[in-house]
């Protein structure tokens, strides 16, 4: 994913044949880049070999999950839906953990049925109605608890999971009794720890703190946990000026907390495995100059990228041909829709435009096409793979008939 000849190209194709080919806008993802962040990951916890369950939620591309399976990785789930669709990918029920704080009874039923690894509850009343479910079933299941520690991820507030205040997990002074009454029950079997203390997280000494919570809960809990996951939320740099987070020493925290408690290790990592391995190729539909700035209206909006409106988020935004001619202007990147806030990227300087050039969005890979929607009755974009210069539509791009 990088320039060739001054056009953009992912995985030596050229972004701008992509848009003459299939139209715009398009998702576009690089397989290589998916396959290096795995075996990146991989080898950054290799000293204790984690199960990693790729968060669907991120992107569920049936046909990414194929491929992401096919790298070894397991599952996390929120919903039956992106139950359904792990399964359908063909991932082992044996790598799937379900979590999320609001599993309805048909979910949890679905999920008892398909004899997953684990349902993270987040609840006493879940609890109980995971038991009674398992009762009418006369099975034993496999549960784990979801901790709330009270760490601030140090992260964007809208998606920080980790604090009291958020609705996520069971605080510690609940934690010891829902331990010993799971243990007493002939249904359930408590066998995870489960933590996930927000998303974009680019500094590991939150994590740290998480660990040594984690440490002395566990110990005073005086349960073993066969499992104990982690979550995910490490975080990509979005522009240049982000720094990485750092693999290494946050290692070497798990490591020792591992080497301590001598459980299997989970992580849910999402846009860490698929973030930047894609991009949403948008083409100039108009150019309006006004007098403190000129507005690049683009034929992409909220309703396929919605994280710069939810969130406040930056993605960078580069020209698909490269020129050297600039505009020392203000310019707002803007979509069709009728909102404010589709907005995308203010700039104080860029290449000059023209209508009908076309536009790279990147690090789109996650939260990007999932979150998408049909506002403003607009049909959602197609979605392609690049695969060893192989290009496979892995989602048609909608008509509007489809959605009316």
């Amino acid at each position: 994913m990088n320039y060739i000849n001054k056009t953009y190209s992912v995985e030596n194709i050229s972004s701008i044949k992509l848009a003459k080919k299939f139209g715009t806008p398009i998702y576009c993802y690089s397989y290589k880049k998916i396959k290096e962040n795995i075996l990146n990951f991989k080898k950054n916890f290799n000293s204790f070999k984690p199960l990693i369950c790729f968060s669907v939620k991120s992107n569920s591309n049936l046909y990414l999950l194929r491929e992401i399976k096919k790298l070894g990785c397991g599952a996390d789930v929120v919903s039956m839906g992106e139950l359904i669709k792990a399964l359908k990918a063909g991932i082992d029920p044996k790598k799937i953990v379900f979590s999320g704080v609001g599993k309805t009874s048909e979910e949890l039923s679905f999920a008892i049925n398909k004899k997953i690894l684990l349902i993270n509850a987040e609840s006493k009343s879940e609890i109980i109605k995971i038991e009674r479910i398992a009762k009418s079933k006369k099975k034993i299941v496999d549960i784990g608890i979801r901790l709330n520690p009270n760490v601030d991820a140090k992260t964007l507030s809208q998606i920080s999971t980790g604090k009291k205040t958020n609705k996520f997990g069971i605080a510690e002074k609940d934690f010891y009794n829902l331990v010993n009454s799971i243990k007493k029950s002939k249904y359930l079997k408590l066998k995870c720890l489960s933590i996930h203390i927000g998303s974009q997280i680019l500094d590991y000494k939150p994590y740290v703190k998480m660990l040594k919570i984690l440490n002395r809960i566990i110990n005073k809990s005086s349960h073993f946990f066969e499992f104990i996951d982690l979550g995910g939320g490490m975080g990509i740099s979005y522009n240049d000026k982000i720094k990485k987070l750092n693999y290494s020493k946050y290692s070497r925290e798990v490591y020792k907390f591992y080497k301590n408690q001598r459980s299997k290790i989970i992580f849910e990592p999402g846009r860490s495995i698929i973030g930047n391995a894609g991009v949403l190729i948008s083409k100039v539909i108009y150019i309006k100059k006004t007098n403190n700035k000129n507005f690049v209206i683009l034929d992409t909006g909220m309703n396929d990228l919605m994280r710069p409106a939810l969130y406040g988020a930056k993605h960078k935004i580069i020209p698909a041909q490269k020129k050297n001619s600039f505009l020392n202007k203000n310019i707002e990147f803007v979509g069709p829709i009728c909102e404010t806030t589709d907005s995308f990227l203010f700039l104080k300087k860029f290449q000059k435009l023209n209508e009908n050039d076309f536009i790279i969005i990147c690090d789109v890979g996650a939260y990007g096409m999932s979150l998408s929607s049909n506002y403003n009755l607009r049909p959602k974009p197609i979605e392609i793979l690049i695969k060893k210069n192989k290009i496979t539509i892995i989602k048609k791009r909608e008509k509007i008939l489809d959605i009316i």
